[in-house]
């Protein structure tokens, strides 16, 4: 077991009070559960990971935006990619022209079918088109997807427009749910979503964003999982001119591959760093927004760490 070789409580973590000194520490406390019970296991990537059935993440969002501070997390890119989702582009080379390229190793399996070789590999790099992945569901679920450069044909539904407009009009509803979990399209998508759905509700005036994961890597995904949905809870609280609550992610197939137990371990060592803070300049509309629009400031975090992909 992965587990014998390193234990969480072989490191000393600041009790999780709530919040305390507006730090968050709930990343870590996901970290030491998955080391502490976590089971060895095998996956579709080749890389065994060290797995638990199950984990939750909490942020109130007035304590300042989730961005991890144990390791420094490029806010561009994250911002990117939302707007990338947002705006339901599938051609990676939005993403490439502004120096994003954490999509870069998938492509939509119709055009290369997935596989680990290095010439395959190659070709899911050269190819632009993703298929109707996140963003595309959010903005045409139901719709029939035939090409990036393309518009959905039949009767496509705007599910982000849909919450926008019923939190306006009724912000009581409890059915303010976004999907991007469509069967029909899986054998198009470059992966089936891992973060497959989210909802909002409000309370006191507040806006919370609640998501639902199936597969969380640790490391190298779940910091960017956060900062997007603490994103996306921040622009759509701008939209509809409510308050930003809480960030909740229910999260499944929690693992850490075992080539990133080293990273891990180094990030125990470190106490979190205050949160900074985001601000959104010229906002007019979500649909709108420019993700150099959002900007983080008084980000102090301790050094990188280098996580490699699992593909």
């Amino acid at each position: 077991m992965i587990r014998s070789k390193i234990k969480a409580s072989s490191y000393t973590i600041e009790p999780l009070l709530p919040y305390k000194k507006k730090k968050m520490h709930a990343y870590l406390e996901i970290i030491k559960r998955v080391l502490d019970a976590g089971d060895t296991k095998h996956n579709r990537t080749g890389t065994d990971a060290v797995s638990i059935p199950g984990a939750m993440f909490e942020h109130d969002m007035s304590k300042g935006f989730p961005l991890l501070t144990t390791k420094n997390v490029v806010f561009r890119l994250v911002a990117s990619e939302l707007e990338f989702f947002i705006k339901g582009i599938t051609d990676k080379n939005w993403l490439r022209e502004r120096n994003n390229h954490i999509w870069d190793n998938w492509c939509n399996p119709e055009k290369v079918p997935y596989g680990h070789d290095e010439e395959t590999q190659n070709r899911m790099k050269s190819e632009q088109e993703l298929g109707p992945i996140y963003g595309w569901q959010w903005r045409n679920f139901g719709g029939t997807y035939t090409s990036s450069d393309e518009k959905a044909s039949g009767q496509g539904i705007d599910q982000l427009k849909n919450v926008i407009e019923k939190l306006k009009s009724d912000p009581d509803d409890r059915r303010m749910i976004v999907s991007a979990w469509n069967p029909v399209d899986f054998h198009r998508m470059a992966l089936p979503p891992c973060h497959y759905s989210f909802q909002v509700t409000v309370s006191s005036g507040k806006l919370n964003l609640l998501w639902n994961q199936r597969s969380v890597d640790v490391a190298l995904g779940l910091p960017f999982n956060i900062a997007s949905y603490g994103l996306l809870l921040h622009l759509i609280a701008k939209e509809v001119g409510l308050r930003e609550g809480k960030l909740v992610g229910f999260l499944a197939d929690t693992h850490i591959y075992v080539n990133h137990l080293k990273g891990i371990e180094e990030q125990l060592k470190r106490e979190p760093k205050p949160l900074p803070s985001l601000q959104t300049k010229n906002f007019k509309s979500i649909f709108d927004w420019n993700y150099e629009d959002s900007i983080i400031e008084n980000y102090d975090h301790h050094p990188g760490i280098k996580f490699e992909i699992a593909v």
